[in-house]
Order: C-alpha cells, then sequence, then structure tokens
C-alpha cells in the first residue's frame, strides 16, 4: 500500500501519539508498504529515514489564517504520493484531509488516540476510526461516532523501532526500594497523588521515588514535594528518550491518571516485567489483563499507598505480579500493531471504492434524467 500518516510534529519528546505514529510507519515500511510521513518535522526524521520512510514538511495548525497553506500543500502532498490511504494522527490532519479535497481518491483513516478533549469527536470524519482501546470507543459511541466505522487497536511497543539496535539497557544503581513513574507532567496526570501517595509510603519504607519526564507542571509537583516534606527522596529525572533502564530497575511501577485511553508506557512497563500499581481508568485495565497488575480507583492516593506498600513489603507477591507481567507479550508487539492497522485500512480502502461505483451510478443516473428533461 501507499500510506500517508498526518502529524503535527515528528519531535522526541515523550508524545504518546507521535512515538505509536512513529512506530506504525516504521513497521509498516519495513513490511514492504510505501510510507510517508507529514509533519512540521523534528528529532525523529532521521529515524525515519532509516526505516525507508519519507518525510514531508507539512505545518498543520488550527489557526484559521493559516488554512489555505495548509490545504495547498496537502494538495502538493497528494499529487506527489497518490496514496492508498491517508491516516490522520490529529484533530487539523483530519479535517485537512476530508475537506481539503474536492475529490479524493484515497481512503481517510484517523486515529482517536486521547479522548479527553472534546476536539476528538472530530476525528469522525475518517472513513474509518480508530480507538486505542475499547473504553475509548465506548466514550466514542456516546459522543456519536458511528459503530459502523469504529476499530479498535489496542497499543503496543514491544519491537519498537524508536529502540530498533540498542541493546536493552542495564538496570540503574537506583536507592532500593525504587518507585518509579514515567509519565509527562500534567496533574491530570495525577503525579500530585502519587506524591501524597509517597508521603504515607515514607511513613513506613524508607523508599525514593523517581518521577521520569517532564511538562508543565513539574515545578507545582516539586513545590508539592516540599510541602509534603518528603522533596529528598524524590527525584525528578526530566524527560529521558529511553526510560527503559528505569523501568527495569523499579521495585514497583506506579501510573495514576484521571484520564488514559491506552497508554503505551504500560506496554513498556510490562516489557520490562514491572510490578504494576494503576488506576483503573480509561484503557489501562484492559492491558493489565489477567492479573498483570494492581488496579486502585483514580484519585486515591490513600488506596494507591497501600497497594505501593504492600508491593513493598511482601517481596514474594510482587515477584508474582512482575512475572504475570511478562506474560502474553504477543499481544503487544508492533508487528501486531501493524496488521490491525492494515485490515482497517484495507476495509477502508474496499469500502471507499464500493462508494465511489454508488456515486459514479448515480452521477450518471442524475446526468441521464438532465438530457431527458
Amino acid at each position: 500500500m501507499k500510506i500517508v500518516h498526518l502529524a503535527t510534529h515528528a519531535q522526541c519528546n515523550g508524545n504518546g501519539t507521535v512515538n505509536a505514529m512513529i512506530d506504525l510507519a516504521c513497521t509498516q515500511a519495513r513490511n514492504g508498504h510505501d510510507v510517508a510521513v507529514a509533519s512540521s518535522g523534528g528529532s525523529y526524521e532521521s529515524l525515519l529515514r532509516r526505516h525507508g520512510v519519507t518525510h514531508v514538511l507539512l505545518q498543520q495548525s488550527r489557526q484559521p489564517w493559516r488554512v489555505p497553506a495548509m490545504i495547498a500543500g496537502f494538495g502538493r502532498l497528494i499529487e506527489r504520493f497518490n496514496p492508498d490511504v491517508v491516516h490522520a494522527h490529529m484533530m487539523t490532519g483530519a479535517l485537512i484531509s476530508r475537506f481539503g479535497s474536492m475529490r479524493r481518491r484515497f481512503a481517510l483513516v484517523t486515529t482517536i488516540h486521547q479522548d479527553i478533549q472534546k476536539s476528538a469527536s472530530l476525528m469522525r470524519f475518517g472513513d474509518r476510526v480508530i480507538v486505542v482501546s475499547h473504553a475509548v470507543g465506548d466514550v466514542m459511541l456516546e459522543r456519536g461516532v458511528s459503530a459502523g466505522i469504529l476499530s479498535v487497536v489496542p497499543s503496543g511497543t514491544v519491537g519498537s523501532p524508536r529502540y530498533h539496535g540498542r541493546p536493552s539497557p542495564r538496570p540503574l544503581d537506583l536507592q532500593r526500594p525504587a518507585v518509579v513513574c514515567v509519565s509527562s507532567m500534567f496533574e491530570r496526570n495525577g503525579i500530585a497523588d502519587i506524591l501524597h501517595a509517597f508521603a504515607l509510603v515514607r511513613h513506613t519504607h524508607d523508599a525514593q521515588l523517581y518521577l521520569v519526564g517532564d511538562g508543565p507542571d513539574r515545578g507545582l509537583m516539586e513545590v508539592l514535594a516540599e510541602e509534603l516534606g518528603i522533596a529528598n527522596y524524590v527525584t525528578f529525572t526530566g524527560f529521558v528518550a529511553d526510560p527503559r533502564a528505569y523501568l527495569a530497575s523499579a521495585d514497583v511501577f506506579v501510573f495514576a491518571p484521571h484520564q488514559a485511553p491506552g497508554p503505551l508506557v504500560l506496554s513498556e512497563a510490562r516489557e520490562a516485567g514491572c510490578a504494576i500499581v494503576a488506576t483503573r481508568v480509561g484503557g489501562v485495565p484492559e492491558m493489565l489483563e489477567k492479573g498483570a497488575g494492581v488496579l486502585v480507583e483514580p484519585e486515591e492516593p490513600r488506596q494507591l499507598a497501600a497497594k505501593i506498600g504492600w508491593l513493598l513489603m511482601d517481596s514474594p507477591v510482587r515477584a508474582q505480579y512482575k512475572e504475570r507481567a511478562s506474560r502474553d507479550m504477543e499481544r503487544f508487539s508492533v508487528q501486531r500493531v501493524c496488521a490491525d492497522h492494515l485490515g482497517v485500512y484495507q476495509r477502508a480502502i474496499d469500502e471507499r471504492k464500493v462508494q465511489g461505483i454508488r456515486e459514479g451510478r448515480e452521477g450518471r443516473v442524475a446526468g441521464a434524467r438532465e438530457g431527458v428533461m
């Protein structure tokens, strides 16, 4: 197939949507497909080239005055590649693809990676709409997306091209026991809940917390750690492009978002064999099926602290959860993700052809009627 992916950028900055797109595009190219990524660019461009993916500069912005230039650029992109499928990963690309081409021959596929913003509903303009978990699918159905065009393709990172050629990192020399979280520093990701929970854990365990990630709320979280009296036991690492060494070093991995459609980090934590404590939100339970992690209610620091403390105290149970996390990892492979996407693409292409034939017949009938009149 000839496939074009659309995203606002190709930066290596921890953005899960971009990471998922990069994994998919590279894996598709590795499987012999003709793949291009159109974005404003970024540090992933060299990785795309190494995997045979063409990158095309296409600025995508929500600012109305940029719309004519975006549409013109998209038109040149389509004329150059003549794709079978355009896959839009963000709202702007979806709208350009749907309304920026009067007579489109390609099938438009959109993916709803995040359902946090109401604007995610605009992704429904795809011929097929992919969601990363059944939980997101249920939300989109409630928002009016047709069940007939929805497809669930769960996330996965095992075999990620982003780590291709790199040896598995050795565990770090962290202070033990080590509680690790890998997450962007947004309050909605439950970082404050983790800090409150860790303050309770410190009453009974001489543990250290490692918060791996960056974001706009980092300063607030650092102030909170000071206020809770745990600043000396919390390490804010900042953004780490390859967090696998921290995952491999964790005694307990904690993930406490208030919303999470299908977080890639849980695939990475399972691959690393982490004992996982996570909140029961969105697609998280689907990614931790069959006892692969301990689930707690969101925004409940005491419950979170109790489960973290339990795993730190009971090493046999902790080992049990580590072993469970490592089971059934084939479902998280990028190869499976790629195959599922190609299946959705083919359905979209077939449906588009049928629609084109139907429209052609209707056009001929209308023309004949006008001729008679």
